[in-house]
């Protein structure tokens, strides 16, 4: 089964070795038919701690590391 890659920005990286990514999706409101955001934050292990908040970042989907991290960054961009 292919791993999956989300993208998104990086908006904390307070923790050793663990930045917090932002995706945000767009769906249709099934009643009102008005496109709405949603966003969901994950966890993810970076292993030289080079991102900074605000930097746009490559996520993919790994074997869990520990309770909350299950994402690992794969590439960065200067934001």
């Amino acid at each position: 089964m292919p791993k999956r890659i989300l993208q998104g920005p990086v908006v904390s990286n307070k923790g050793d070795k663990t930045v917090i990514v932002r995706i945000e999706r767009k769906i249709k409101h099934p009643l009102y038919n008005k496109i709405i955001r949603r966003s969901k934050r994950y966890a993810a292990h970076d292993e030289d701690n080079k991102c900074q908040v605000g930097d746009i970042v490559r996520i993919i989907e790994i074997p869990p590391m520990s309770k909350t991290k299950a994402w690992k960054v794969m590439e960065g961009d200067a934001a």
